[in-house]
């Protein structure tokens, strides 16, 4: 026997060993009567159909058989309604799902192989996560549920009309809107939404124009901006956008995209695209200090997740998931919003949206700034008691004196704990502050303590025993 064969059998056998433990039956010999394979189902029809063509034969050659066996032969069905028969039999026991791949697969548990699922079907993995809509993920968490109700009814009772300019963005200036924004939402028609999505534009936008756009001048001083940036070459030139523009990029919202609807659909595949792209990216910049822990007033972090996971929309469409404006509302509590390259479908309360795609205009500057001046915080939704007692905080800042005090020796002596001798070693603004070595019977070894200098180097008829302080001492 060659080594190539021996290799083989061995490979054989892990396999079955494999598929014995993933349906649980007692031995490799039962796996035929549950993987049975079309090659199987064939080849039984195939013996079944040549049975049949040896009892035709032995009929013709012996016609003189008893008459109870011509009676019992005269009654059977003929060939053809065999055939039929055992076609609808296999019909039946054809696999729909992905049990045709299982046998010969290295995967522990099989049935979860969504990949291979995908090459077989068409349907994208994220097609299997469940509770993934806004109306029913917080269904288990009562508390969240109750916190984005709220927020959504406090959103809908401070949200100004909508407004709506039609302009052209390579001639028209942002400085003519009269107003500083909290949030902006940029949503450019790059010629990649084209290519994968088929969308049409009369217009479409590079980098280099996309750029130019003059949004320094619209900003506040603490504001926010999420620009979408499609899932190629605008993962990088968006992040040089955000510099360019005195943002610093702080988030990437990532949407990946279902095919529950067309799981056949593969009009959108690029052709220099490696892998078949399921996904499409929003980074988030921020401008000026904005900390979590002390500006409640302005921001609600970790309300909602960086991930949306929708349908793709129908080859054409340029609409891109709603679940973008709850995240920004849910985060931000800034009234002033502003969507940049905005379409009729993209007009929402509380938002001012300008760009070509529009077909009206409503926009009054003075009339949009006049409800923000109504009071000092006219600018702000506000929050309530209730739900700023159910949102999510963030970490209290530990104070290192106490946190290093406490994570001391035994009997809560400072970090460092207690030297051979019974010395202790001060913290950090102690005696002689940082890196200081202690020998033995306290000794210092190297630096300052006190007022006297200690010299560099080994004390006289001293013999140090290399490093001699406790973990926890050498910073």
């Amino acid at each position: 026997m060659s080594d190539r064969l021996k290799e083989l059998k061995e490979r054989s056998r892990k396999r079955k060993q494999i598929l014995v433990q993933a349906f649980g039956v007692d031995s490799p010999d039962c796996l035929k009567d549950v993987l049975k394979t079309k090659y199987e189902s064939e080849t039984q029809d195939k013996s079944k159909a040549s049975a049949g063509d040896i009892e035709v034969f032995v009929k013709e050659k012996f016609p003189n058989v008893d008459e109870e066996n011509s009676t019992q032969s005269d009654h059977s069905p003929s060939k053809k309604e065999k055939e039929e028969d055992e076609a609808e039999d296999f019909e039946d026991e054809v696999y729909t799902d992905s049990s045709t791949f299982l046998k010969g697969t290295q995967s522990a548990n099989p049935h979860n192989d969504y990949c291979q699922h995908f090459v077989d079907t068409g349907e994208r993995p994220q097609n299997f996560i469940r509770d993934v809509g806004l109306a029913n993920r917080f269904e288990e968490y009562p508390k969240l549920r109750e916190l984005i109700r709220l927020k959504d009814d406090l959103i809908s009772k401070t949200s100004t009309p909508p407004m709506y300019l039609q302009c052209d963005l390579e001639t028209f200036d942002l400085g003519e809107l009269g107003c500083t924004f909290d949030v902006i939402l940029v949503e450019p028609p790059l010629e990649e939404y084209q290519r994968s999505a088929g969308a049409v534009f009369d217009k479409y936008w590079n980098w280099d124009e996309i750029e130019q756009l003059d949004i320094p001048q619209i900003v506040a001083q603490r504001s926010f901006i999420w620009i979408w940036c499609g899932n190629a070459e605008g993962l990088e030139r968006g992040r040089i956008c955000l510099r360019k523009w005195g943002f610093r990029r702080c988030e990437d919202i990532c949407w990946i995209k279902t095919n529950i609807q067309n799981p056949g659909h593969n009009k959108n595949l690029e052709p220099n695209a490696v892998f078949q792209r399921t996904k499409e990216h929003c980074l988030m910049g921020i401008k000026g200090t904005v900390k979590r822990s002390t500006d409640g007033d302005f921001i609600h972090a970790n309300v909602d997740i960086d991930l949306i996971i929708d349908e793709e929309p129908e080859y054409g469409s340029k609409d891109k998931p709603v679940e973008i404006f709850h995240i920004i509302e849910h985060f931000c509590l800034g009234r002033r919003r502003l969507h940049i390259f905005g379409r009729d479908s993209t007009i929402r309360p509380g938002w001012l949206t300008v760009g070509p795609g529009l077909t009206s205009s409503n926009f009054d500057a003075k009339v949009y700034n006049s409800y923000f001046n109504k009071d000092p915080d006219g600018c702000l939704t506000g929050c309530s008691e209730e739900i700023e007692r159910l949102r999510p905080k963030s970490p209290t800042p530990k104070n290192k004196q106490s946190g290093a005090a406490d994570r001391g020796g035994r009997g809560g002596a400072p970090r460092g704990g207690t030297m051979r001798g019974g010395s202790q070693q001060g913290t950090r603004g102690g005696y002689s502050g940082r890196g200081m070595n202690m020998g033995r019977g306290g000794m210092p070894m190297r630096g300052m303590m006190g007022r006297g200098r200690m010299p560099r180097g080994n004390m006289p008829g001293f013999r140090p025993r290399g490093n001699m302080h406790r973990q926890g001492d050498q910073r």
